[in-house]
């Protein structure tokens, strides 16, 4: 016995059933944060008063490029992830709902894009 209409059956309405790989992403980037996040700010805090050539020093290192990049594509895509869920839970306009996560989604790739270019560069400077 199915609960669901005949016009929701003919139509499919119903579970896409893609919400949980949208819900783990978004929780396996939060916890990647958590200590992507410490180990900024302790290194922050460890750099302040210092000058240019120190934190580009920094930067340059390997092990610090490394964890920097990986900051970033996490940061964005979990961005991306919750502010996709905030417009699908709070615009009902289905055009404005579609727009909206296109340009969450072409933001974040186009700021993810920049943030790491500034690594690099900087990484690769000298």
């Amino acid at each position: 016995m199915s609960l669901r209409t005949d016009l929701g059956k003919i139509r499919g309405l119903g579970s896409a059933k893609e919400g949980v790989a949208h819900w783990w992403a978004q929780r396996l980037t939060a916890i990647a944060l958590v200590p992507l996040m410490l180990w900024l700010v302790i290194n922050i805090a460890h750099l302040a008063g210092a000058d240019v050539k120190a934190v580009q020093a920094w930067i340059a290192n390997p092990v610090t490029s490394v964890l920097l990049i990986l900051m970033i594509v996490a940061v964005f895509h979990h961005m991306q992830l919750g502010l996709q869920v905030v417009i699908e839970d709070y615009v009902h306009t289905e055009w404005l709902k579609l727009a909206s996560i296109i340009a969450v989604k072409f933001a974040a790739i186009a700021l993810a894009a920049t943030s790491l270019f500034a690594i690099l560069k900087i990484a690769f400077a000298g």
